[in-house]
């Protein structure tokens, strides 16, 4: 292949999405309360309509089977399985075991995500994962979809980015239920870390092959003055607070301050691979995250960073060896007109960095309801429009399923997708 062509060397496509994100419907969710009071969301929308994911299963999965993925990472809503504490309803775990069925028969392997921010209201209102008493509940939970789905799945990542749930929730407070709470923000970690921890040997206990791990939310902390000491150490303290401590945790039972090492946890693996979520960069001033100057940004003025993803996985690979998986890695561009670039970009930054990348989940399949911004951001493959629900492959979504057919990026496929493509800077679009 000439330079712009390149074997992705057997790492293996697949899209992701989120249950709250795309089924629509009024599940009695955090978020479905959250987005009900004024104020709450960008656009005032709510996630009731989202893509109506829930009645058009088929049809969607018809989609996934145009864009020629191995695999497919999709979420549960825990309200839906669990309406009331306790109490679970055997006909909407009927419908994830149909949608899992027609994933399975058409080639695609599911990877299914236990919790994507999304709490059931009576879970919620108990004050959450802020409680001890949520990690029975979550247990609860994961042992009836394990039972109930376990003979279509053997993929399941418990939590999807604690860490962004953690900071967005009980940190900054612009998600539900809004709380500013160091203290309460400590006590959500720990308990995100210690659920985890028994969810993976619950898991494996009645699966024993099962493969379980987290998608966490993992960013390169630069400090915005390479000559300001103030700013080096606010990226290495944000860093370790944002990610690495909860990372830690989460995948090797060891707990750092401000974590706190539980008595029942022993130091080990509680992995089978690493899930990556990877966006962007952090330009650290002080203790303020901002955005370089000058440099290519998405919709919605995220830094587009590919050298960023190979940093983040050669640090994964030296510690946390095993598997990777990339659980998410996309980007907000409505017109599409850099996606393919996008794309491109990060894949290659994946296939030179040398880590055992076994997966790359682009996120996501279809346009969905991105939480505090609303139906604005445009993340998919898949364009949607949301008052007729009408579905239309973008010109990204055919150059990854050329991808996907070849294994490899081709010339053809570059000079056709990737070529046209620029992106626009943060000066641009001042």
């Amino acid at each position: 292949m000439s330079a712009h062509g390149f074997s992705l060397n057997g790492c293996e496509l697949g899209v992701a999405t989120a249950a709250t994100q795309i089924e629509g419907g009024n599940a009695d969710t955090n978020w479905h309360h959250w987005a009900a009071e004024p104020g709450h969301i960008k656009d005032g929308s709510t996630p009731a309509r989202a893509a109506d994911h829930w009645n058009r299963v088929a049809e969607d999965t018809a989609l996934l089977q145009q864009l020629g993925v191995k695999h497919y990472r999709m979420g549960l809503e825990w309200a839906r399985v669990e309406p009331e504490r306790g109490v679970f309803d055997d006909s909407a775990i009927e419908h994830y075991r149909d949608e899992l069925t027609r994933l399975r028969d058409a080639g695609i392997k599911p990877l299914v995500t236990l919790h994507h921010f999304n709490n059931p209201w009576w879970l919620e209102t108990a004050g959450a994962f802020e409680k001890r008493d949520a990690i029975d509940a979550f247990l609860r939970y994961t042992r009836r979809m394990v039972e109930s789905l376990g003979d279509l799945v053997d993929e399941w990542i418990t939590f999807n980015e604690p860490n962004v749930y953690v900071v967005a929730c009980y940190v900054e407070g612009t998600w539900p239920p809004g709380s500013r709470s160091p203290r309460g923000a400590q006590a959500v970690a720990q308990n995100l870390a210690e659920a985890h921890i028994s969810a993976y040997g619950l898991i494996h206990e009645l699966q024993p092959f099962a493969k379980v791990g987290v998608a966490m939310h993992l960013r390169v902390f630069r400090p915005a003055s390479k000559f300001n000491l103030r700013d080096i150490g606010a990226a290495v303290v944000g860093g370790f607070l944002f990610q690495s401590a909860l990372h830690r945790a989460m995948s090797t039972g060891l707990f750092v301050p401000p974590l706190l090492q539980p008595k029942g946890v022993r130091p080990g693996k509680y992995y089978d691979f690493q899930g990556v979520n990877y966006y962007s960069r952090s330009m650290v001033t002080g203790l303020a995250d901002g955005v370089a100057k000058d440099v290519a940004v998405s919709d919605l003025g995220w830094e587009i960073y590919p050298t960023g993803l190979a940093i983040v996985l050669g640090q994964v690979s030296r510690a946390y060896p095993g598997p990777i998986y990339i659980t998410e890695n996309g980007i907000a561009d409505a017109q599409d007109a850099f996606r393919p670039r996008f794309i491109y970009d990060h894949l290659r930054a994946v296939v030179t960095s040398g880590a055992p990348v076994e997966r790359y989940y682009h996120w996501s399949a279809i346009d969905n309801w991105e939480w505090a911004d609303g139906e604005g951001p445009r993340f998919g493959l898949v364009a949607l429009d949301y008052p007729t629900q009408t579905r239309t492959m973008r010109e990204s979504g055919r150059f990854y399923a050329d991808i996907s057919a070849n294994g490899a990026i081709t010339d053809a496929a570059y000079d056709r997708w990737v070529a046209p493509c620029e992106y626009l800077t943060n000066a641009d679009t001042q």
